[in-house]
């Protein structure tokens, strides 16, 4: 089945042992918050179907999970690999001055002056702070292909306009 909002909170990884057990590779900023997720789809390109946890747990620093109906090695080899994703209407409702990551992708990115720096396509996490990674349009000005900008509300972060998918910072196109 096709599911066109669904967000990607983790993969599957290698079968463990032999009764079908899976490990775990959790996108989620706490590992073990995936499991706060109840409804799990999991596939790839799109094409997803739901699966049932029977149980998970902790197993060293890695998270192992049993699904129903994968009660051996060989049927849940199937699955290694495939992304674990949610229904988007599964996330918390966030406060008009928050939001989650991927609201940010494809967002315009305007410097104060108006300069147009580029678009969205992804963030990194770095530990110390979450980074923009804009890349600049095709005839940028300054030669730019791509431009990294530290997310720092307050700081280089002015605003962020969700209906207008515009983020307006404090950066100097040149950097």
């Amino acid at each position: 089945m096709s599911h066109p909002d669904v967000v990607i909170v983790g993969r599957l990884g290698a079968v463990y042992g032999i009764k079908g057990w899976l490990k775990i590779n959790s996108f989620t900023e706490q590992h073990e918050a995936i499991f706060d997720y109840p409804n799990w789809l999991i596939g790839q390109d799109n094409q997803w179907q739901s699966v049932v946890i029977t149980e998970w747990r902790r197993h060293n620093n890695a998270l192992i999970a049993k699904f129903e109906g994968y009660d051996a090695r060989e049927q849940s080899q199937t699955l290694t690999g495939m992304e674990i994703g949610i229904a988007s209407d599964q996330l918390a409702t966030l406060a008009d001055d928050e939001f989650y990551w991927r609201d940010l992708l494809g967002m315009k990115v305007v410097n104060r002056q108006g300069y147009d720096l580029g678009q969205v396509t992804d963030l990194m996490e770095t530990g110390s702070n979450d980074v923009l990674v804009v890349k600049a349009n095709l005839k940028d000005a300054f030669g730019k292909k791509e431009r990294l900008i530290p997310f720092i509300e307050s700081q280089m972060i002015d605003s962020v306009d969700q209906q207008a998918q515009v983020i307006t910072v404090d950066w100097d196109p040149d950097f």
